[in-house]
């Protein structure tokens, strides 16, 4: 029998049935520590029952066996909003994606099996850390679904983490979180390496407090009263734009300094329907403002020559008092099976099953900063539509571009009374605070939020039940965060931790592995020698 391993996991082990189902629950659990349970306190300890059953496992096959089913129920869980677009094929996606977690189950076996050194403890506190952040950065590039879900956006609301998250994103602070439970694990199930485990707890805390007293803070340097309308669900883009202009022009006299509209809210080619650009023009000489829409059409070709442009865009488009003023900037990060079918040719047959895509959105080429008028002066805003600002590095480039307000133009009409809605208004706290800029969340419908270089709240959520304007007045700042000068460097770190274990683990078996001497008075010399030096 394995060292270590109690009746409970015996028990497990007589019935793969039931082991299996274990693994998916346990890797569900973290994603309570998400809006809208918002449990973000689970998330230090939610991970400790899968990574107690990854290491009781008979075999490294079996560990791997677990993570995979684990990362399923964790998929599944945080996107399960997903089932009524998709039906069948979520779980199918979610099953894909759990085989990213497949080695890091196999890693916590390795690590934590039996009853662990002290200096494999030590080495478990980072390696394990490390392999869910190398997990996480797979599954985050956008043919695979993005960053959704990241365990560190779990600590959305949670002061310290988003000073953390300053520093080195929200893989810093995905780090910290796994850390954290990996060493409460030590704690449980190996007495010798409590030192080591108590030491690792020590360390993040004191990384958490390190970068709370010092990590560089943008200053201050101003505010920017930016107006939100989100007309809720309406039927057809006729009546949403007349609901979005009536709202629209209950903020005249209030002082604003932009008006946002959110993802889709004008169902028109402007180009191709001058009467609503007049309309919108009027919208912002009469709340002396601009307006920033977004423009989900058809675009007509333009005749040039070798013109590819012609197709569904979905832009965000900066109107003045004369109309639009040039700015525009096309969604580049679209929506796997929302907004387009990867491999069309091979996975069409999705849109028999739900509600993907019936036809390819198009991408913009590269990011946009707009001047906006902002008390006689200009502002420079920095705008993402929708499912763009789950991605740190565009918001991360943006700043370094120059802006000084991010924007992101969502719309969750298709997951209204889920979780999707506060998950996805979360997301622009971390993005503020790693770029130490204010950040606006304009729904068409959905939770519509807005946020100050901290990361904190600039003032009440305007719920998905709500069909309003509402002002909100966020402080504007200088200066570069942490991240915004290095970027994603605990990825490199993470990669080189897991260089240095493998290297180590070569080492190992090249050792083990190495021809044995031959018999006689010199090899019983070397073992002794070699058995001194081991001493």
């Amino acid at each position: 029998m394995q060292q270590g391993r109690g009746p409970w996991s015996r028990r497990l082990d007589s019935s793969s049935w039931w082991r299996g189902a274990a693994a998916v629950l346990a890797g569900a659990l973290p994603a309570l520590a998400f809006p809208a349970p918002s449990l973000w306190w689970l998330a230090y300890v939610a991970l400790v029952p899968w990574m107690l059953l990854a290491r009781s496992a008979g075999s490294p096959r079996r560990a791997a066996l677990d993570g995979w089913l684990g990362g399923l129920g964790f998929m599944l869980a945080v996107h399960h909003w997903l089932v009524p677009s998709l039906n069948v094929f979520t779980v199918v996606i979610a099953a894909l994606l759990g085989v990213l977690w497949a080695p890091w189950g196999w890693l916590l076996h390795r690590l934590l099996r039996g009853v662990p050194t002290p200096g494999r403890a030590a080495a478990a506190l980072v390696a394990v850390a490390s392999g869910w952040l190398m997990v996480e950065l797979v599954r985050s590039w956008q043919g695979l679904g993005g960053p959704w879900g990241l365990l560190g956006s779990s600590q959305w609301q949670v002061v310290p983490a988003l000073r953390l998250a300053s520093v080195g994103g929200v893989w810093l602070v995905s780090l910290l979180v796994v850390a954290v439970n990996t060493g409460i694990v030590l704690l449980v199930v190996a007495r010798g390496a409590r030192t080591a485990a108590t030491a690792g707890l020590v360390a993040a805390v004191a990384a958490t407090g390190a970068a709370w007293a010092w990590a560089p803070r943008p200053q201050s340097d101003g505010e920017v009263r930016v107006a939100v309308v989100q007309p809720g669900i309406i039927e057809g883009p006729g009546h949403r734009f007349d609901r979005e202009e009536e709202l629209t022009r209950q903020l005249a006299g209030r002082g604003v300094d932009l008006v946002v509209w959110g993802e889709s809210s004008v169902g028109f080619d402007l180009a191709g329907r001058p009467d609503l650009a007049r309309r919108l023009a009027a919208l912002s000489r009469a709340v002396d403002a601009d307006i920033l829409v977004n423009v989900d059409a058809r675009r007509p070709a333009t005749g040039a020559e070798g013109d590819t442009s012609q197709g569904i865009y979905k832009s965000s488009v900066l109107i003045g008092p004369d109309g639009p003023t040039g700015d525009r900037y096309d969604k580049m990060r679209l929506v796997p099976f929302g907004e387009y079918i990867p491999a069309r040719s091979l996975l069409g047959w999705a849109t028999s099953v739900g509600k993907a895509a019936g036809e390819d959105r198009r991408r913009g080429t590269r990011q946009v900063v707009m001047d906006v008028r902002h008390g006689g002066e200009e502002l420079r805003v920095g705008p993402l539509v929708c499912f763009e600002s789950a991605f740190p590095d565009m918001t991360r480039q943006l700043t370094r571009d120059g802006a000084r307000l991010l924007l992101a133009q969502s719309s969750t009409s298709s997951f209204q009374h889920s979780w999707a809605p506060p998950q996805h208004a979360s997301l622009a706290a971390l993005r503020a605070a790693e770029t130490g800029r204010p950040m606006v969340h304009a729904t068409l419908t959905g939770v519509s939020a807005v946020y100050g270089p901290d990361g904190e709240r600039a003032g009440p959520w305007l719920p998905a039940s709500a069909s309003a304007a509402r002002v909100y007045t966020a402080p504007t700042a200088h200066g570069d965060t942490l991240y915004v000068r290095f970027g994603d460097w605990p990825v490199h770190a993470a990669v080189a931790a897991l260089a240095v274990l493998a290297a180590a683990e070569a080492f190992r078996l090249l050792r083990r592995s190495a021809v044995p001497l031959p018999r006689g008075r010199f090899a019983r010399t070397v073992r002794a020698w070699r058995a001194r030096r081991a001493r």
